[in-house]
């Protein structure tokens, strides 16, 4: 379904979902019922209104059992991009029962969250967006096209349902981000066997497992196979500790930086000294490495992966 004309698309979708009544042929009564019930929907909250929907029972049950129905409540605003039950109903069999257990609360909150939008995005601004940062920190990718919108991979179905605090979009499919921090995104990828074994030798998994957010630049396991002979393993002694933990902070810099957000200027680390940034055709070189993959989400933050290991200037 394509975006349309933000008045005409909230009608149709209030229509489509049973919250404006057939109210039969009159122009003028048409008019006259549609508007009073659109304003009857703008002074009800995102939840309110998804209850009364009656399409959106699984989301309800699981913004409930993530604790996030005060959030929606309150004063905003947010934008929802709304899974519908059938969208749930689309989940490998057993993930929705997991994911509603109590301790996998967190879990299904950073899932929930990834389906809200800080601020009232209603569909002509929509289409104008490549991405959105969502509520839970991570990029949604909005894709605009003749075929529709999709966002994050799910398709757009209806759209500027509006809410006194905000306004929800419904998808068709539940959105994954995800799940995983920094670290345990790098021990999975397989290609970061070196650096995991570094940040553990310098007691940096801890701090990069934490709250963030950062952004690193992650060298591959062939990147520090390219160092001079001996060096890796000079750096992994614990009398050289403290020169590792400076190397390795050198790759980091507070934040969610991604790569259309890098400017050919230079990052503060959390090292010392300053990133270079160089951008070219071929893409962005950060202290002279090349990206070999960017914007790799994380519960903590994002990951660039490089090419070569960063010596910060001594």
């Amino acid at each position: 379904m394509h975006f349309l004309v933000p008045g005409s698309i909230a009608l149709a979708a209030l229509t489509t979902l049973g919250l404006v009544p057939n109210v039969g042929s009159s122009k003028s009564t048409c008019t006259a019922s549609a508007s009073a019930v659109q304003h009857t929907m703008e002074h009800k909250s995102i939840v309110d209104t998804a209850v009364g929907a009656g399409s959106f029972k699984t989301l309800v049950k699981a913004l409930e059992a993530a604790k996030l129905v005060d959030t929606l409540q309150g004063s905003g605003p947010f934008t929802v991009f709304a899974p519908t039950d059938e969208a749930f109903a689309k989940l490998p069999a057993g993930t929705l029962e997991s994911l509603l257990k109590p301790e996998n609360a967190e879990t299904l909150k950073l899932i929930l969250t990834y389906h809200v939008v800080a601020g009232d995005v209603r569909a002509a601004k929509v289409t104008t967006l490549k991405s959105a940062a969502s509520l839970n920190g991570q990029r949604i990718a909005v894709n605009a096209d003749k075929e529709g919108v999709r966002v994050a991979g799910a398709r757009v179905v209806k759209t500027d349902i509006a809410c006194n605090n905000g306004v929800i979009h419904v998808v068709d499919q539940v959105m994954m981000p995800a799940t995983k921090n920094i670290v345990g995104t790098a021990v999975d990828a397989g290609q970061f066997t070196i650096l995991a074994k570094a940040l553990g030798a310098a007691g940096l998994v801890d701090a990069l497992s934490g709250k963030g957010p950062f952004t690193v630049f992650a060298p591959t396991d062939e990147a520090f196979a390219a160092l001079p002979k001996g060096t890796l393993d000079d750096l992994l002694k614990p009398e050289n500790k403290e020169k590792l933990v400076e190397i390795l902070k050198y790759h980091v810099t507070a934040g969610r930086v991604y790569a259309d957000q890098l400017s050919a200027t230079s990052l503060t680390t959390l090292g010392t000294g300053k990133l270079p940034i160089e951008l070219g055709k071929s893409g962005p070189k950060v202290g002279g490495a090349g990206v070999l993959k960017a914007d790799v989400e994380t519960t903590n933050g994002v990951i660039h992966v490089i090419d070569r290991v960063l010596i910060p200037s001594s």
